[in-house]
């Protein structure tokens, strides 16, 4: 039997996580045209619970999963996965694949920005001189002021804000929650805000909306046809393993080890585009997404190289 390491594991759990996570988010843009979103959802998290509680809790801690004395941190953590998953989402419909992933990546350097108001880190000048570089980057990406311009860009850098706010409560829990019982928590919320939204508009009676994003929001919610079966198991395997996967990843080993591997979701988009949506970015997007990647990845590595240092004071990088 193999043997991994805490680090090799985490490698390879956080690199099989982004196959999934780059995976259910094409098939969810492939969904967008046809179904609601809280229907998407609410089918993936319902397939993805069975999942966690018929495969991943016995081969875990069972029935223990679902205990915690951190429900209220469970529940907010849940909702802003929730909400940066469902404006994400949301941007998919409108936007080509890979601009919304690669506008989300700003989210390194808002965990950055976070992690000063927040958890009392100190940045230094380096780190703020490459928050300004992704934020050029997702500025050259959306265009504002150009006929390139769409509202729905705005989406994905909302839930780059929401995942932020996902990673520093995440910190504060990790060290006693299990990848399982955070990984249950989060399909609990999913499919309660679905249901929510689900019996408050799923009737349809907002749906007639010429806005690709605003349609998926607020379409009606019809009976899947048959061919799409597969696409919908394949979300709702993918989300379970996917979510206890990276879960799993930053758990056993340092965020700043794990969190570039995200960045393969980037590429892997690319490809998705091209060969399913058949959307080819031009010369400035791969700009943006180059000062993007930069940018975040030199953030990871300062931080790293900081925790590595060991230096208790205030750090000036």
């Amino acid at each position: 039997m193999i043997r991994l390491s805490p680090t090799q594991l985490g490698a390879l759990c956080a690199a099989i996580a982004v196959v999934f996570f780059s995976i259910n988010d094409t098939a969810i843009k492939f969904l967008s045209g046809g179904y609601p979103l809280h229907q998407v959802v609410l089918i993936r998290s319902t397939l993805g619970l069975i999942i966690i509680v018929a495969i991943i809790a016995p081969l875990t801690d069972g029935w223990a999963i679902a205990r915690t004395k951190r429900l209220k941190a469970h529940m907010l953590r849940g909702l802003c996965v929730v909400f940066a998953n469902m404006t994400f989402f949301l941007g998919l419909a409108a936007m080509p694949l890979a601009d919304a992933v690669a506008i989300f990546f700003i989210s390194p350097l808002v965990i950055t920005v976070f992690s000063v108001f927040f958890l009392g880190e100190s940045v230094g000048p380096r780190r703020w001189v490459a928050i300004a570089i992704g934020l050029t980057g997702v500025l050259i990406m959306m265009r504002p002021g150009t006929d390139a311009f769409q509202i729905a860009s705005l989406l994905p850098l909302v839930a780059a804000f929401c995942y932020a706010a996902i990673h520093i409560i995440t910190r504060r829990i990790g060290g006693t929650e299990s990848a399982a019982t955070m990984a249950f928590y989060i399909q609990i919320m999913f499919i309660l805000v679905s249901v929510a939204v689900g019996l408050a508009v799923g009737d349809g009676r907002f749906g007639d909306q010429s806005d690709p994003s605003l349609a998926f929001l607020f379409r009606a919610w019809i009976w899947p046809v048959p061919a799409d079966y597969p696409v919908f198991l394949i979300i709702g395997i993918g989300i379970a393993a996917a979510g206890y996967l990276i879960s799993q990843a930053y758990r056993v080993t340092e965020a700043s080890f794990i969190a570039p591997f995200e960045y393969l979701a980037l590429p892997m988009s690319v490809a998705w585009g091209m060969l399913i949506f058949d959307e080819f970015p031009d010369g400035l997007d791969y700009l943006g997404m180059a000062f993007i990647l930069g940018a975040g990845l030199f953030t990871i590595w300062r931080e790293a190289k900081a925790r590595a240092s060991g230096l208790q004071r205030p750090l000036r990088r």
